[in-house]
C-alpha cells in the first residue's frame, strides 16, 4: 500500500495500490501458506476477538472463516481491486458480519475510537508509512481496545538482516511494496502501544523457502489517550 498525495484525482490514487501481478501469485501462493501454518497462526491471533473490528489489508479474505462468535461486525479494508473482489465472495458466507470495502491503513474510514480491535495479518511490511498507518489504528481503536498482530519482521542475525535490506527496493517493486527489512515490533512500541504479549518464531512460507522471522500477538491502545 502506498500514502495518497493530496494533488492526485481519486482513479490516480487508486491506481497506486493495484498490483495485478502481484496480487495473482499472492493467490496461488497463499493456499500453500495456510496449509504450512499461516491459518493456525490467523486462528490464533483472532481467537479472543470480541465486538467490534477493523482489519487492514484481508488480502482474499483467508481470515474471514476463522473469527470466533463474539466479533458482533468485521469491517475489512483491501485496496487491491482483484484481492477484494475474492474477499466479497468469502465474506459472504463469513460466520461474522463482514463488510469489505476499499481502503488503506493510512486513511481508515472509521471514527475515533469506534472499534474494539484492529487486525493486521502480514500487512505492516507493505504500508509505506508504518508510522502513520499505527497512528490511525490508534485513532480508532477505543482506549483498552486491542491491535492484533501477526508479521514478517527483520532478523536478528546481522548477516541475514543485511541481505534483507539489500533486496529490499527491488523485492518492494514486485511484490505489492513489501519491505522484508521492518521492526515491526519497534514500531508499534514507539506508536503508543502497550505489547500485552508477543511470539517471535520462524515460518517458511513455501516449502522450498528458508524460514524467516515472525511476531504474532496483542498490544493494547492505553486507557490515557495521551
Amino acid at each position: 500500500m502506498a500514502e495518497i498525495p493530496a494533488q492526485q484525482s481519486g482513479d490516480e490514487a487508486s491506481a497506486r495500490f493495484q498490483h495485478p501481478g502481484f496480487a495473482r501469485a499472492y493467490v496461488r501462493v497463499v493456499e500453500g501458506m495456510n496449509e504450512r501454518g499461516a491459518l493456525e497462526h490467523r486462528r490464533s491471533l483472532l481467537a479472543g476477538l470480541r465486538g467490534k473490528v477493523i482489519e487492514i489489508g484481508v488480502g482474499e479474505g483467508s481470515s474471514f472463516a476463522l473469527y470466533p462468535p463474539a466479533v458482533t461486525h468485521v469491517l475489512a479494508l483491501e485496496p487491491e481491486d482483484s484481492l477484494r473482489s475474492i474477499a466479497v465472495s468469502k465474506a459472504a458466507s463469513a460466520p461474522v458480519p463482514v463488510t469489505v470495502l476499499a481502503a488503506a491503513a493510512e486513511k481508515i474510514p472509521a471514527r475515533d475510537a469506534s472499534v474494539d480491535a484492529v487486525v493486521v495479518s502480514l500487512v505492516l511490511c507493505s504500508v509505506a508509512d508504518q508510522a502513520a498507518a499505527l497512528a490511525e489504528i490508534r485513532r480508532v481503536l477505543r482506549p483498552g481496545g486491542t491491535l492484533a498482530f501477526y508479521e514478517h519482521v527483520r532478523s536478528h542475525y546481522a548477516l541475514v538482516a543485511g541481505l534483507q535490506d539489500l533486496v529490499t527496493p527491488l523485492w518492494k517493486r514486485i511484490a505489492g511494496g513489501c519491505h522484508p527489512n521492518r521492526d515491526t515490533l519497534g514500531a508499534i512500541v514507539a506508536a503508543g502501544f502497550a505489547i500485552e504479549e508477543s511470539k517471535r518464531f520462524g515460518f517458511s512460507a513455501q516449502r522450498l523457502s528458508p524460514k524467516t522471522a515472525h511476531i504474532l500477538g496483542t498490544a493494547k491502545r492505553p486507557e490515557n489517550p495521551h
